[in-house]
């Protein structure tokens, strides 16, 4: 069988969670285990539905003894889209690592400020499919616009209130983390100041409410962040369909090279 490789940001560790334990052609999942991997390791071993193991190198992946359709999976920390090059740069050293022990490897990012606008060019030297979720032939625009359903719904939202933070699930669980890494560590004692200022243009956060995390969970999360930053809550239906849909052709695509590297 196929073996599918994973590099993915720390945001869709709840949309990867849901579709690993709903997968009946997984056997088991390999995941290598550091701080950024933690929380996806801790959900799906909660989940029970699959044999998780945790693995300090890639190396560990031993590709010999598994028969049937196996995932290894490296997470990175979130927030490395405010350093652009480190994001890019971070994702290529990933799949370099895991190439040689899968048959194709999906990316759980988007363009992502354009870190990945020409994949072509950053993976020519990586033998095995590297593969983005799209939309129409073309990827999504980040973590949001594949939630959101694609460009179009993530326009109009944004034509609608051009002041909208917009909130997924992993938004909404890790917003203080990821607002904090875009101020330097000197200006930390500023943070609160810096964050208002920043802030100062936003008018509402919109929640999309997924089977990962549903509109109570979401409310939950970000009722500090709300009042916060004095924002009214807004919701509206998220979906899983362009990433599950990346996922299949990955799958599909990882058989292929198995069967004709």
């Amino acid at each position: 069988m196929a073996h599918l490789g994973v590099v993915t940001c720390q945001i869709l560790e709840l949309e990867f969670a849901y579709i690993l334990s709903n997968d009946p052609e997984i056997s088991e999942i390999w995941i290598v285990h550091d701080p950024f991997s933690a929380e996806l390791i801790e959900i799906l071993e909660k989940n029970g539905s699959k044999r998780i193991h945790r693995i300090s190198h890639v190396a560990e992946f031993e590709r010999a003894e598994k028969k049937d359709l196996a995932v290894l999976i490296m997470v990175l920390e979130l927030g490395l889209h405010s350093n652009i090059p480190v994001l890019t740069e971070g994702i290529q050293t990933a799949v370099k690592k895991i190439e040689p022990h899968v048959d194709a490897i999906l990316l759980g990012y988007g363009l992502c400020g354009n870190a990945l606008k020409d994949p072509a060019r950053l993976f020519r030297d990586v033998s095995i499919p590297v593969m983005l979720p799209t939309q129409n032939k073309e990827p999504v625009d980040d973590c949001v616009g594949l939630i959101i359903g694609g460009r179009e719904n993530y326009y109009e939202e944004q034509c609608r209130c051009a002041g909208t933070m917009f909130m997924n699930a992993g938004f909404s669980r890790h917003w203080d983390k990821i607002l904090s890494m875009d101020i330097p560590k000197k200006l930390h004692h500023k943070k609160e100041r810096i964050l208002n200022r920043l802030m100062g243009s936003y008018e509402r956060s919109l929640l999309l409410s997924t089977p990962v995390l549903d509109e109570n969970e979401l409310l939950e999360n970000t009722k500090e962040f709300n009042r916060q930053f004095g924002l009214r809550a807004e919701t509206r239906n998220g979906t899983l369909f362009l990433l599950e849909n990346a996922w299949e052709k990955l799958k599909n695509a990882a058989e292929d090279n198995r069967i004709n590297p």
